[in-house]
């Protein structure tokens, strides 16, 4: 019975081809070169985007718990807030019983904003080029697989 050799295997794990690491990174980065002819338009960048998104399925949340939708700690998401704020798209407003809780709300314009944002989603579904089907169970795979990697770095 032939025996396959283990230490050819190891080391054809470690070309950079067989990472799973890497295609997922490498990917991530054309997702954001995807969106940004889409989101220049609006002005935002792709994590302002993300920040967006949350804002719009729920105003007025805290800083804590954009972050924690984000996975994202406060002294990533305060420079972006602060931006959004810039912009006139967002308003903080510190929270009048605990002065630590900072609450993010839309303004108008970052309301208006939303419907400017619509076609986007349909777009990127279009340059991924897999039915929505199949975009939908590819996006639930990687929640599982986040949810094993969070697990295994907790």
């Amino acid at each position: 019975m032939a025996r396959t050799d283990d230490t050819n295997n190891d080391r054809d794990m470690l070309l950079l081809s067989q990472q799973l690491c890497f295609a997922l990174y490498s990917t991530a980065h054309a997702f954001n070169r995807a969106y940004k002819p889409l989101l220049a338009p609006l002005g935002l960048t792709y994590p302002q985007y993300l920040v967006m998104l949350v804002l719009w399925e729920a105003d007025d949340l805290t800083v804590k718990e954009i972050g924690a939708r984000l996975q994202l700690d406060s002294g990533t998401l305060t420079p972006l807030l602060k931006r959004l704020e810039a912009a006139k798209l967002v308003e903080r407003v510190r929270d009048t019983v605990d002065e630590r809780q900072v609450h993010i709300k839309l303004t108008e314009s970052g309301r208006a904003l939303r419907r400017k944002a619509e076609g986007i989603p349909k777009k990127m579904a279009q340059a991924v080029g897999r039915p929505i089907p199949d975009i939908v169970a590819l996006r639930e795979e990687l929640s599982q697989l986040r949810a094993s990697m969070d697990a295994v770095a907790d």
